[in-house]
């Protein structure tokens, strides 16, 4: 009979502390407890292979937040032609119609763009090189009108909250967009007890200032706006010595302030306008939605020709801009753009387009829903399974990698930029931010510490207030790449 020593009697029947003892699993699933109660945490990692390292509630659905820029950016990837050749179909134009040729009518006509400008400084895609076009023409114009029928009149999406709506994150989507279709202001302190000071470099709303200046303490300005209203208040304080405070409320009728701002610019070159500013809208029809046009060609509004169109930079360039700094007008004229190529532009339309997407790369309808292209919908859900399903398809196609080149990286830019600093993931993750009403997400792609390459998609949902769920999330992230 062979003896075992003492020692390895001692060995074989001591406990292993408690740690040692869990899974993987468990360990991540310690850390994403620790937060507390209330958030729902949904996670899954796979390897290239696809095998699943990590799965918590992987086919439960969560409000994905800006991951949705995701599927829209990935849809303009898929649909769109020459992303990296100059914005050809993109570009604002202007044209002269109506019979009085002495005092023509100016037509604004948007064509989808999102980075159309008026800024003094502008060198790219500039709204002044379109109104040098008109005063090279004529000296007398008759009305002014915004034209945005390009797509049908859909500013917001369904299920945005209608508390975003006043600010910049919320504001309206058309065909016709300039300077991303917000304003800005300052902020300054007056004397202690007065109003502040409120600078408005273009004065399109009417301002109530109803903000106070203190001598000391915490400065937190806001303003809010109703729906519609062309009324914006000021409220909050402003310390004494603090620095003026940028403000960027949004607007509500994006055509209408693009032929505000031509009428200026034709001003300021001697045109005299003796007519009214007016807009061009396209009312959303049956026909819009593909589900109730069937096997109809879609209508259109016609070409015609037009005095001067700008030729913007390459739209590859603004998905970098949508996916890198979360930008939700950005997206959610990329999908009316995805929208157009089989449609009319309407918001079903570039759904429809993401689900023929998402349908090809194998992801199960009950992963996910759509509402918008930005993530501002409280009405979009997505599964981890079902999004980890469709980053392991991106990978694959020939466009796979510039489109992960246009999401944040760890510690270095975009919506990353100060986040896994010093850590293993510092420069080694590459994801999408998603930040909505209690909800946090992130998904992407990681390098492990074994060099291998993981798809992981994370969510917490119905974080309470007060509660950040991101540290977690980050450190759950952190120890699978650690032992992986």
């Amino acid at each position: 009979m062979k003896i075992i020593p003492a020692a390895c009697l001692i060995l074989l029947f001591t406990p292993l502390p408690a740690a040692a003892q869990q899974t993987l699993q468990q360990r991540v699933e310690a850390r994403l407890k620790a937060v507390g109660p209330g958030p729902r945490f949904g996670l899954v990692i796979a390897t290239a292979d696809g095998r699943e390292i990590i799965a918590i509630a992987p086919d439960d659905r969560f409000i994905p937040a800006s991951n949705t820029k995701m599927f829209t950016t990935a849809a303009a990837f898929a649909t769109l032609p020459a992303l990296d050749q100059p914005d050809a179909t993109g570009g604002a134009a202007v044209r002269l119609e109506g019979k009085n040729k002495r005092r023509p009518d100016v037509i604004l006509e948007g064509h989808g763009d999102a980075r159309l400008s008026s800024a003094p400084g502008c060198v790219d895609n500039c709204l002044a090189a379109l109104a040098d076009a008109v005063a090279a023409r004529t000296r007398t114009v008759g009305d002014i009108i915004g034209d945005d029928m390009l797509f049908p009149d859909q500013r917001w999406s369904p299920g945005m909250s209608w508390n975003n709506i006043p600010t910049r994150s919320g504001t309206a989507t058309s065909a016709l967009t300039l300077d991303d279709n917000e304003l800005e202001l300052f902020v300054a302190p007056g004397a202690a007890g007065s109003a502040p000071i409120v600078t408005a470099p273009l004065r399109y709303y009417t301002i109530q200032n109803h903000a106070v200046t203190i001598a000391e303490g915490k400065t937190a300005v806001d303003f809010d706006r109703a729906p519609g209203s062309m009324t914006l208040r000021i409220t909050g304080t402003i310390a004494l010595g603090t620095e003026p405070q940028r403000l960027r409320p949004a607007i509500d009728d994006p055509a209408y302030y693009a032929a505000w701002r031509f009428k200026a610019l034709l001003e300021a070159r001697g045109v005299r306008v003796k007519g009214r500013i007016g807009v061009r809208h396209r009312p959303l029809l049956p026909a819009d939605d593909p589900a109730q046009r069937g096997d109809a060609s879609p209508a259109r509004p016609p070409e015609r020709p037009v005095l001067a169109r700008l030729v913007p930079p390459p739209l590859g360039l603004d998905l970098v801009t949508t996916n890198k700094v979360s930008h939700n007008l950005h997206a959610e004229l990329l999908l009316r753009r995805v929208g157009l190529q089989a449609g009319t532009g309407s918001i079903a339309d570039g759904q429809a387009a993401i689900r023929n997407m998402l349908t090809s790369a194998g992801v199960p309808r009950t992963a996910y829903d759509f509402s918008d292209g930005s993530g501002m919908s409280t009405y979009n859900r997505v599964a981890p399974r079902g999004m980890v399903i469709f980053l392991r398809w991106i990978a694959a196609q020939p466009w796979g990698s510039a489109w992960r080149d246009t999401l944040p990286i760890a510690g270095m830019d975009g919506t990353l930029a100060n986040r896994f600093r010093a850590t293993s993931l510092e420069r080694r993750l590459f994801a999408k931010t998603g930040t909505l009403n209690a909800t946090n997400a992130l998904s992407g792609y990681m390098i492990a510490k074994s060099g291998r390459t993981l798809t992981f998609s994370i969510y917490a949902n119905d974080v309470p207030e007060g509660v950040s769920a991101t540290p977690a999330m980050d450190a759950a992230l952190e120890l699978v790449a650690a032992e992986n």
